[in-house]
């Protein structure tokens, strides 16, 4: 009985497009890497990978939601220790120490780790409903957050750190962030981005200073991958070239094609109408998890959906932004299409909580 009603509130209009764009990462995903004896296995791991994030997607469906109050701490401290973990013994891809190898897949705990800080600030907030909106219940969140971020930015990850940050303002902000608060908080934000500088990378002050300041004479690298996914954007029209006809993507001028710059591929294969398509697909789950937090039972689960809601979109924007190149290059990919299996697994799972958020709430209307 319990189950036939999890299932009669379950939002299949925001699960069926969540399916769609799945399939659709496969089959760009194909076409990305066509050609490639390297990468050609790549496809027929993602189609695994979907077939066990849609289990997973159904089975935190049926749990719900609010066992994962009970469980906060111990999330906290599990997410921390492998974070920990990957920091003394994770393999080391393209600088920085991510990924557990386990011998037959890579593991990256930093994309599960934005879900469980989700929860972890979800179950914060709502714990704290009654609590003053002042300096101490600030910090108190961003303690929580930091304790997390810190040992992301030592892996090197700070696209990951920084998706981070943005769930933990924009959960504050939801959760009552007085105004006063705001203004000091933004410009606080940019002096603290700019002392940081220093402290990066190589490879990620490089970044930003290819993008403030373009090198023409630039072959490789970052800079060369942004213009050639400018290029093949550029390349594909109103309506696009067709699947498997790009050029630019079939003659493996765009680099990383399959997983940062799956946009681009996107776009020369099917047009600046098949990006609009795949934008309003993405702009249209967004709405659907803000609807679900609108109605949710409780602050607990409007938190979680909320949270969910903020990483799709920040994904999103910064994916296509920098494609477009408006942003400096960044690890994020672009949302249930790009190739990743712990990518993949991560959003899947907050749409599963999205989903039990939904499933024990109100009836779900169009």
């Amino acid at each position: 009985m319990v189950r036939k009603q999890i299932w009669r509130h379950f939002d299949y209009w925001l699960f069926g497009a969540v399916i769609f764009l799945c399939i659709f990462g496969v089959i760009m995903v194909r076409s990305a890497v066509a050609g490639n004896a390297v990468l050609a296995g790549l496809p027929n791991r993602q189609i695994i990978w979907v077939g066990i994030s849609v289990v997973l997607l159904l089975g935190t469906t049926l749990i719900d939601y609010h066992y994962w109050q009970s469980l906060s701490r111990t999330l906290y401290i599990v997410t921390v220790l492998a974070l920990v973990g990957i920091f003394i013994v994770g393999e080391a891809v393209y600088g920085s120490a991510r990924w557990f190898d386990t011998g037959v897949i890579f593991i990256q705990p930093s994309e599960i780790a934005k879900i469980a800080l989700i929860l972890i600030l979800a179950y914060y907030y709502s714990a704290t409903q009654a609590d003053e909106r002042n300096l101490v219940w600030i910090g108190k969140s961003l303690a929580l957050t930091l304790g997390i971020v810190v040992w992301i930015l030592l892996q090197p990850n700070l696209s990951t750190s920084i998706v981070m940050f943005v769930l933990w303002f924009a959960l504050l902000f939801v959760a009552g962030l007085p105004i006063k608060y705001l203004v000091s908080f933004g410009l606080g934000g940019l002096a603290l981005a700019g002392a940081a500088f220093p402290f990066l990378e190589n490879y990620q002050q490089q970044r930003i200073l290819d993008f403030i300041m373009k090198d023409e004479n630039a072959r490789h690298g970052n800079t060369y991958n942004v213009e050639q996914a400018l290029i093949t954007i550029g390349n594909g029209g109103w309506f696009g070239l067709g699947y498997g006809h790009g050029t630019q993507v079939q003659l493996h001028f765009l680099k990383v094609r399959h997983t940062d710059f799956i946009f681009s591929a996107i776009a020369e294969e099917f047009g600046f109408v098949g990006t609009v398509v795949l934008l309003a697909l993405l702009v249209f789950i967004i709405v659907r998890c803000l609807r679900v937090a609108r109605r949710a039972a409780d602050p607990f689960g409007a938190y979680i959906a909320y949270g969910v809601a903020v990483l799709l979109l920040f994904q999103t924007t910064v994916n296509v932004g920098v494609n477009l190149n408006l942003l400096p290059v960044t690890g994020l990919t672009l949302p249930f299409v790009s190739y990743g299996g712990s990518s993949l697994l991560s959003l899947m799972l907050g749409m599963g909580l999205v989903e039990s958020v939904a499933a024990h709430s109100k009836p779900m209307e169009f």
